[in-house]
């Protein structure tokens, strides 16, 4: 047993408590006797509790333990999870009652798995892990780090590592160092699980820059733990370029395939190894890329299947390749555009565009350098629903006719269905193409909301744009519930439309479901028609009623839209509302104005053919401008887009609006420099990019080649993730030439960067290079590698540890025990105590009590009834003081007590009995010449003869009487007090 303290210094305020109780005593007047103590003591206590609080004064008792937390190596080499459990279950079954024990899982984290705790596993035989963590990594650090934490909040102990030793992440040797510092051991138990089937690429090699037509080699490790057959396949941008079988030696195999460049452009390359029994398939796949020059290639996208024959015979005739392809064709990924020197957009609907492609168009402009044409069509610009989209942003032109006047006045009724369905995004992405399709009209233009489920309900009643933002608000606020009832919601939107003032007025439906009724919807199209009305209507999913929504567009004299792509929805929107004003299609026969076309100018040398129509639209800002129309609306602009340049020629290419120019023997020229110019403005890369991954971080290695570099101001990598998002990263220099940034997605693959200077406080991209770089695998699917065992028992040597035997589990809690303290906390024992006392203090303070007989009481409670005081003894007392009492004031002024053998009196009545008789003799004494308060006669003076006391020493006995019986009194008071 003893006494421990955590803050001991206020042990210094002792002495201070000493002097403390000293001057109570004596400077506390006004408090005697047992009181006073009483006080003193009291508030003594109080302090000296305080304090004992303060210092954190605690008792303890010494008891020895042992505490181990077993580190449990989970990452993906250790395959044999099975054995670990067992393993563990046995060594805790030699932990004594009073031993403590927990378990950390670790791989590229570390988590606990079982807290320190007394208890038993519940299964003796195996041990089943409740921890679910990232097993790419072997990270032993971040194990040894949690272990440690734990150890010294129970004041000590062992580690028992479990592992493999491959350690590729962290530093294992560092942590036990401080481990060592810390007093903490640490025991390994080596283990070796190899597979035993197991095939992995190594290497893939491919030049990272080719010419056309140059024939190469895919130079290719493969590591292999057993030998036999296995099938080994080569794909090129998702195309499978070979499938070969190789015959696998134990260890590494080396293996040469030729190929030859064709494509020209950017073009990611995948090996794939497939072994009978492979146990390991995450190290099967192995990555690479290489740019190809020579003559560029076109994607051409065209929205009507064999329209392009115009712009494929310009290419042709130019030498330059292409692929022509439907909207729907469209990759989601990234790298594919970069296959491609520029895109051709052939009056392509925003409709037919899925939202991931329809960013990517815009990215691999701005981003990458390739160029994007736009070429029109009764489906292109507005009309095609480009509002508010990425392409828009890479094009020169907006899709709004910003400042146009001479505009047909418009109402618009948007019927959206908000049943349970929709829950699923799709209401999401309907209030996003509501929002845009308000943004996109006019202040005079009118708009109305109708939501349904079950029964319709106005979200916005019909009003003037006017206040903008509020009509934003209320349709953000629609939820999807109910079911679906379509034929009260387009007779609510029919009748709001009704009382609409405009000059053109259409309605959209939107639903993904079937009504629960089944009505006449022939009144309400035949009435809308005959108020020259539209109606359009659009099905989401193959659960919506296909058939009567055809039928509705049909005689609404609308458009009917299917889509199984929700986020098309918003385009749809967009493409409605433009359509509802043939404003944006202007007609007429006129010849373009030329204005400054730079290197275009000699192409209008010889003039321009007539444009009989073609799509308004507004030139951007920074757009430059080579045709104009008489209403001062952009021809054919264009601009440069981040790293890329684009093109927008508002007119057809099919000789419908422009026959003139299609007929022109020019145009295969023209439309071929449109092209051209959009053309990627370098050719190769001044920087070598490769990654480094540790413990689930990778970084952006990236080195100047010794080219024409941007790195004056700085360098930064624009850096895109599997989720579409990108970020600009500052390339931080960490050697001459040298540059890196941190990855936040490491999934194995190739990627596509744009490397430049960096512009403005926030990092941007100005100018920049294209380049790719390759994630491997994660390390820790490699087979083979350095011998593991070494690492372990280094671990045990610095900490002093001990090489546990696989074998003898029961070896963990087999060491000397700790000693540690277990202490009592009193500290809430120890406030009560204070509280308790201090309320006493203030009753001895501040209650009047007979104290005195109660310490009396107290006293005679002591002791037996047979050891009281006899009553004759303390009545003979009484009777002895009233005697010297009547002889102190005069025998002639005091009558005595006579005492009576046969009748006595207890001591109450015999004290009541001498105040009587004693009281007045006492004022006579002190006031002689006034009558007593009885009424009795006074008492007449002595006489000065004989016999008689004198008169002077009467005098002088009445002084002497007076002054003792005050100071009698005063003392009496002060006992009082």
């Amino acid at each position: 047993m003893g006494i421990q303290a955590e803050s001991a210094w206020w042990l210094l305020l002792l002495p201070l408590w000493a002097a403390a109780i000293w001057w109570m005593i004596r400077h506390t007047p006004r408090l005697t006797g047992i009181r006073k103590a009483g006080v003193i003591g009291t508030r003594a206590i109080i302090i000296l509790l305080l304090i004992a609080v303060a210092a954190g004064l605690t008792p303890y008792r010494l008891q020895e333990q042992r505490n181990v937390v077993f580190v449990i190596d989970r990452s993906a080499s250790m395959q044999g999870e099975e054995a670990q459990s067992e393993w563990l279950a046995e060594a805790w079954s030699g932990k004594l009652v009073e031993d403590v024990a927990g378990i950390v899982s670790t791989g590229s984290h570390a988590i606990v798995d079982r807290p320190l705790s007394e208890g038993y596993l519940s299964n003796e035989t195996a041990y089943t892990f409740r921890s679910e963590l990232s097993r790419s990594h072997t990270n032993l650090a971040h194990g040894l780090q949690l272990a440690s934490a734990m150890l010294r909040e129970s004041g000590g102990g062992r580690i028992v590592l479990l592992s493999d030793g491959e350690e590729n992440a962290g530093d294992a040797l560092r942590q036990a160092r401080l481990l060592r510092d810390g007093g903490i051991p640490i025991d390994v138990v080596p283990l070796s699980l190899e597979l035993a089937r197991d095939a992995s690429i190594e290497e893939l090699h491919v030049p990272s820059v080719l010419k056309q037509g140059e024939t190469y080699s895919f130079e290719i490790v493969l590591r292999s733990t057993a030998a036999g057959a296995a099938e080994l396949r080569l794909y090129e941008d998702d195309q499978e370029l070979a499938v070969t079988e190789v015959m696998l030696e134990k260890g590494d195999n080396r293996f040469s395939l030729r190929n030859v460049a064709l494509e020209p452009g950017f073009h990611r390359f995948r090996a794939e190894v497939f072994l009978d029994g492979d146990g390991q398939p995450q190290n099967n796949a192995a990555h690479a890329f290489s740019r190809v020059s020579g003559p560029p290639k076109v994607l051409i996208v065209e929205g009507v299947q064999g329209s392009s024959a115009n712009i494929e015979e310009a290419l042709s005739a130019s030498l330059i390749g292409y692929d022509t392809i439907q909207p729907e064709q469209l990759s989601v990924e990234l790298a594919s555009y970069a296959a491609y020197d520029s895109i051709v957009l052939h009056n392509v609907p925003a409709t037919r565009i899925a939202e991931l492609p329809m960013e990517w168009l815009a990215r691999a402009t701005g981003d990458y350098g390739v160029g994007l044409v736009m070429l029109g069509g009764e489906d292109s610009y507005g009309l095609g629903g480009y509002f508010q989209t990425p392409v828009e942003r890479a094009l020169p032109v907006y899709m709004d006719l910003q400042g146009r006047k001479q505009m047909p006045s418009l109402g618009l009724v948007l019927v959206i269905d908000r049943s349970g369905s929709m829950d699923d995004g799709k209401l999401e992405l309907a209030k996003e193409a509501a929002m845009r399709t308000v943004e996109l009209l006019r202040d005079v233009d009118t708009v109305g909301v109708v939501a349904f489920d079950s029964v319709p309900w106005w979200v916005v009643e019909p009003t003037p744009l006017s206040n903008r933002e509020e009509v934003l608000q209320l349709i953000q606020s629609i939820q999807a519930e109910g079911g679906t009832e379509i034929y009260s919601a387009l007779d609510e939107g029919y009748r709001g439309l009704l009382d609409m003032e405009a000059e053109r007025k259409h309605m959209i439906l939107l639903t993904d479901g079937q009504s629960s009724t089944s009505m006449n919807y022939g009144k309400i199209t035949s009435a809308m028609t005959d108020n020259k009305m539209t109606l359009s209507t659009v099905a989401v999913g193959d659960g919506a009623d296909t058939v009567l929504l055809k039928r509705l567009a049909n005689d609404g004299k609308g458009r009917y839209y299917f889509t199984r792509d929700q986020s098309t929805l918003p385009a749809i929107f967009s493409r409605e509302t433009v359509m509802m004003s043939r404003t944006y299609i202007v007609e007429g026969a006129f010849t373009p104005g030329i204005s400054d076309a730079g290197v275009w100018g000699p192409l209008w040398n010889g003039g321009v053919p007539k444009v009989q129509a073609y799509v308004a639209t507004t030139a951007k800002e920074m757009a430059e401008v080579a045709l104009w129309s008489p209403e001062d609306d952009p021809l054919l602009a264009r601009w440069t887009y981040g790293a890329g340049r684009s093109v927008a020629w508002t007119s057809d290419a099919e000789g419908k609006w422009a026959p003139g120019w299609v007929q022109w023997e020019q145009f295969p020229k023209v439309v071929t420099e449109w092209v051209k110019w959009t053309f990627p403005q370098f050719d190769s890369s001044p920087y070598r990019l490769y990654t480094t991954i540790d413990g689930g971080e990778g970084k952006l290695v990236v080195e100047e080649t010794g080219g024409d570099s941007v790195s004056g101001n700085g360098l930064a990598a624009m850096i895109h993730g599997e989720d579409g998002d990108s970020s600009v990263r500052r390339l931080l220099p960490v050697a001459p030439g040298q540059y890196e940034a941190k990855l936040d997605a490491i999934e194995p693959g190739v990627y596509l960067t744009q490397i430049g200077t960096v512009t403005g406080e926030e990092p941007s991209i100005d100018g920049g290079m294209t380049a790719g770089y390759v994630v491997p695998y994660s390390p820790e699917y490699r087979i083979g590698g350095e011998d593991g065992s070494a690492l372990l028992e280094r671990l045990a040597q610095i900490t002093g540890g001990r090489v546990l035997d696989i074998g003898a589990p029961e070896q963990s809690f087999q060491f000397q025990p700790i000693e540690l303290r277990v202490p009592y906390p009193l500290f809430r024992e120890l406030l009560m105590a204070a509280l308790l006392l201090w309320l006493l203090d203030i009753a001895l303070r501040r209650l009047s009590l007979p104290w005195g007989r109660l310490a009396a009481l107290l006293r005679r409670s002591r002791h037996a009834s047979g050891q009281a005081v006899p009553q004759e003894r303390a009545i003979g007392r009484l009777r002895q003081r009233s005697q010297e009492r009547s002889q102190f004031y005069g025998s002639s002024r005091s009558t005595p007590v006579q005492p009576d053998s046969d009748q006595r009196q207890t001591g109450s009545e015999l004290s009541s009995s001498i105040r009587s008789k004693s009281e007045p003799s006492r004022m006579q004494d002190i006031q002689p010449g006034r009558h007593a308060s009885n009424g009795s006669e006074p008492r007449p003076a002595a006489p000065s003869g004989g016999g008689g006391h004198p008169q002077g020493d009467d005098s002088a006995q009445v002084s002497s009487q007076s002054g003792t019986i005050n100071r009698l009194l005063a003392a009496k008071n002060k006992n009082k007090l």
